[in-house]
């Protein structure tokens, strides 16, 4: 079983992150760049089927800079057998990655197409079913366990009050999301063995963008907080001041 598990480099979620002079991006300078953790969950999940097939490869697609080849070194040293980085500047347009990728994935053949559930920078979730829509496949969102036989993926997705069973037919799309897949850890030998292992470099196929940030800004500070008293006798002031003050009630 052949399954494609597209990634994102992301800042470190330690980082601290600061708003560059133009106010439009952010300062790139010293900051330590990771796998999203999402996307841990979804090559978990194609390794864990690949070993349940017995046969079958898992493929890593990344659209960004040179220095993501890194962030799939990575990858590959998890298990993944190969890795391809559409080499470009990603910017907030999730449609113009979804069509920077689609446009990969459908030279791949690969029954299973995966991301994760959202990137960590950006939280858009949208470039998986944006790229589902565009390869003709259908699409499960937010996916914590799955498993495939006959020719389907059955899906299992966290719903308010339970629990949801989505089946497709392959080839299909779904975005991981925490659940039955937690990352395992690059050993040594996976370290060594992710140097010889293909990863192959080119130009990502251009697609004009079509949105473009005007500012970013940091939020602003949350006010100090207040003591409205001691005991079961503030229960009056703070139901008080929550219905005409905070207009919570």
């Amino acid at each position: 079983m052949n399954i494609a598990v597209c990634v994102k480099r992301v800042p470190d979620t330690a980082t601290t992150i600061r708003i560059a002079p133009d106010g439009r991006d952010i300062e790139r300078d010293g900051i330590k760049y990771v796998l999203s953790p999402y996307d841990e969950f979804a090559i978990e999940a194609a390794l864990q089927l690949v070993e349940a097939a017995g046969a079958g490869q898992v493929t890593l697609v990344s659209h960004g800079p040179a220095a993501a080849a890194e962030s799939l070194r990575a990858g590959l040293a998890l298990g993944a057998h190969r890795a391809v980085l559409l080499k470009g500047e990603p910017g907030m347009d999730g449609w113009a990655t979804a069509q920077a990728l689609a446009a990969e994935l459908s030279e791949i053949e690969a029954a299973l197409v995966l991301f994760g559930v959202k990137a960590v920078d950006d939280d858009q979730q949208q470039v998986g079913p944006m790229v589902a829509e565009l390869l003709g496949r259908p699409c499960a969102t937010s996916v914590a366990a799955m498993d495939v036989a006959d020719g389907v993926v059955s899906c299992r997705r966290a719903v308010e009050g339970g629990r949801e069973v989505v089946e497709m037919d392959l080839p299909a799309v779904a975005t991981v999301t925490k659940g039955r897949y937690e990352p395992r850890f690059a050993s040594l030998r996976g370290i060594m063995m992710a140097r010889r292992r293909p990863l192959v470099e080119r130009a990502a196929a251009g697609f004009a963008s079509e949105l473009a940030v005007e500012s970013l800004s940091t939020p602003p500070l949350r006010p100090p907080g207040r003591v409205v008293g001691e005991g079961p006798g503030a229960a009056a002031e703070l139901v008080r001041l929550l219905r005409e003050e905070a207009k919570v009630l």
